[in-house]
């Protein structure tokens, strides 16, 4: 009776000991994400962060997933390659990581996805539409359509409409090289070809940069930078009495590029990769009321709103994974979704399809600032 006593007590202790080890590995799901929180894009990716903290604060306020809160570890990147990749190796460093989540363009996430392919991390939901991040990968899963989507959304409409001499603004990097050559790939197909012109990114357009766009004589201008010089375009446009229609890729961030332009951004067209936040769909609503629950007392935009859709179906995942707080089982529950609506905004997903969705609506700026399918 003593030995089995013993027995009995050297079995409890060890279980308490796997119990507790199997608590702590469980405490929590982390999900990681380098954002631009400072810097050129700050407004851009302070947004991403809020619209994602508001769901997984509205999933936590009900319990969490299986009984386990939701936490999200952002680390600013001030809109630099080098630092992203190095928050990146930080957030695969952190106990608990289950997800990388939300990165703020394709240039964010060049160094980061071999980082996650490495370490077989699931990396969801960059916003971008670019090449590098569609590029065939095990971890890497994308919520919206590509630039080739957009793209040939907005050049359909402006050649339907006459227009012939095409001029892409872009970046001098590889990220922004590939957008061109979806633009000249497009009009290559009706015998036309675009005039590109390029930006260092983080650089402004002043007088002398905008005359040398002027003075290609566009009929019509392809932005895929972002709000910034964007803007400074739009601004340069209305003081000179000039007319020239201009298209922006969702990349711009609508309302970001809103606020910078002012009145001058008014006629601006701008591709939109989920609905508008104006609208009564179930999930627009749903994240609206998680932002206002969570104290954002900022009207919903579309970065808030696709930040929150993308948080919503990595926590389905999460839902769906067969072990808590694992990396390797949330990456299989993503391949394994199948079709899922967020609520009037549908994704797809398997084990060969990890770009979710192909909605583009264009969308206008109107006379005070409202964006208008």
């Amino acid at each position: 009776m003593k030995f089995m006593s013993k027995i009995t007590k050297i079995l409890l202790c060890a279980l308490g000991t796997l119990l507790a080890g199997h608590s702590l590995a469980q405490n929590a799901w982390v999900v990681g994400q380098s954002a631009p929180l400072s810097g050129s894009n700050a407004s851009f990716g302070r947004d991403i962060r809020d619209g994602a903290l508001a769901y997984f604060k509205s999933v936590n306020n009900s319990g969490g997933i299986h009984g386990v809160p939701i936490e999200l570890v952002v680390l600013d990147d001030q809109n630099q390659r080098k630092a992203a990749g190095e928050n990146t190796s930080k957030l695969l460093a952190t106990k608990g990581l289950v997800a990388l989540f939300g990165y703020a363009s394709a240039t964010l996430s060049l160094d980061a996805m071999p980082q996650a392919e490495k370490a077989g991390v699931l990396f969801f939901a960059p916003f971008s539409g670019a090449k590098p991040v569609r590029k065939p990968s095990p971890v890497v899963f994308t919520l919206r359509a590509s630039y080739g989507d957009e793209l040939e959304k907005m050049l359909a409409f402006w050649t339907g409409l006459g227009m012939k001499q095409v001029v892409v603004v872009h970046y001098d990097d590889e990220v922004g090289t590939q957008n061109l050559e979806v633009v000249t790939e497009y009009l290559s197909k009706q015998g036309k070809k675009p005039l590109a012109f390029s930006l260092q990114r983080n650089a402004k357009i002043d007088a002398a940069r905008f005359n040398e766009l002027a003075a290609l004589k566009p009929e019509v201008i392809i932005n895929t930078v972002l709000s910034g010089p964007a803007a400074q375009i739009s601004k340069q446009l209305v003081a000179k009495g000039m007319f020239i229609p201009m298209s922006s890729l969702s990349f711009v961030g609508a309302q970001q590029y809103i606020d910078a332009a002012g009145d001058a951004g008014a006629g601006v067209s701008i591709s939109q990769v989920v609905p508008n936040p104006s609208t009564s769909l179930p999930v627009v609503r749903e994240c609206a009321k998680a932002l206002q629950d969570a104290g954002v007392k900022a009207v919903m935009n579309s970065a808030h709103l696709e930040a929150c859709i993308g948080a919503k179906v990595l926590t389905e995942a999460m839902r769906r994974s067969k072990k808590v707080g694992d990396p390797k089982a949330l990456l299989a529950a993503m391949k394994a979704m199948g079709t899922y609506d967020t609520g009037g905004f549908a994704v797809t997903y398997g084990p060969n399809q990890h770009h979710g969705s192909k909605y583009v609506e264009l969308g206008m700026v109107a006379r005070g600032g409202k964006l208008r399918n």
